[in-house]
């Protein structure tokens, strides 16, 4: 049995959409499951009753995304509209920091475990007020839906579905890593195996009709479905050691860059196993630091 705690349709604003230094687009895995992290640890220190609670993973649901971009009227393409932050002293934006942002609202899936039904009765009364004190994304949490947070207990596949079916409409975000280890086996590096799954490719058909020529063109992915990047953890670059004014003087510290991946958003009501979209921190192995999907979702265009 899974112990699931549902916080529903919460609205994000100013969120980070730069999910790693060449992806732009839904925030990355990392940034949920620290937001979750962050969330449990106010609760550890707000009542003793909590001190055992452990988020252990969660999922993340899609009900609104808005890229804050703009397209003017001779403008073939959508520009990013982006921000640089902190600001210089002089007030002026620095030229090497620079973000794009988004508004979105995504409902979270939250596997707890450390405390009893009782004492998470108690922790859905003091969640509320905990939950406006912290970020998510880098964004500002204006609302959520308090009326639909609930406890939710989930025994078998009649559960998960009951509880799909409060996700809609929506779309959660699986891992699709398979796509781009099948594409590294034939020779391909890291990123040309993504990008091998994301191209668009066009294609021309000489067509005779009526004694008249005729051109069509198609465009066709390597893959069904809505596929993209997304960023799920990153790699160590140096070995760990103390930091110059770092602000936690028991944490090493260690340069690291983005591991990014594929994934792909796929309705709730597709989902029969509550694992095949709930993620967790994965174990520490070749200094990779990675979220994780408990269980994949193979083949999701075959079901």
């Amino acid at each position: 049995m899974k112990k699931i705690l549902l916080i529903p349709w919460i609205k994000i604003h100013n969120a980070n959409a730069l999910s790693s230094p060449y992806t732009i687009g839904f925030p990355a895995m990392t940034a949920w499951l620290g937001a979750v992290h962050a969330l449990q640890r106010k609760l550890n220190a707000k009542h003793e009753d909590f001190e055992d609670l452990k988020f252990d993973s969660v999922a993340v649901i899609s009900h609104e995304f808005n890229l804050h971009t703009y397209k003017g009227s001779g403008d073939f393409n959508h520009s990013i509209i982006s921000t640089s932050n902190p600001l210089k002293r002089d007030g002026k934006r620095p030229s090497t920091i620079e973000e794009a942002r988004c508004h979105l609202t995504v409902s979270l899936l939250i596997e707890y475990s450390g405390i009893d039904q009782d004492e998470a009765e108690d922790m859905l009364e003091a969640l509320p007020p905990l939950l406006f004190c912290i970020k998510m994304a880098s964004g500002d949490i204006l609302d959520f839906d308090l009326k639909r947070l609930d406890l939710i207990k989930i025994v078998d596949q009649a559960d998960t579905k009951k509880l799909m079916a409060k996700l809609m409409p929506g779309f959660c975000l699986i891992d699709r890593s398979d796509l781009a280890q099948q594409a590294m086996e034939t020779g391909l590096d890291g990123l040309d195996a993504i990008l091998e799954y994301l191209k668009i490719n066009s294609h021309c058909e000489k067509v005779t009709s009526n004694e008249a020529d005729k051109i069509i063109w198609t465009q066709s992915r390597r893959e069904r479905g809505w596929i993209v990047p997304i960023a799920i953890g990153f790699q160590g670059l140096t070995d760990l050691e103390a930091s110059l004014n770092q602000r936690d003087e028991t944490t090493r510290h260690r340069f690291a860059e983005s591991v990014v991946s594929l994934g792909e958003f796929i309705m709730p009501s597709r989902i029969d196993d509550i694992d095949h979209m709930l993620w967790h921190y994965a174990s520490l192995e070749n200094e990779l630091y990675l979220c994780k999907q408990n269980q994949n979702f193979n083949h999701p265009q075959e079901q």
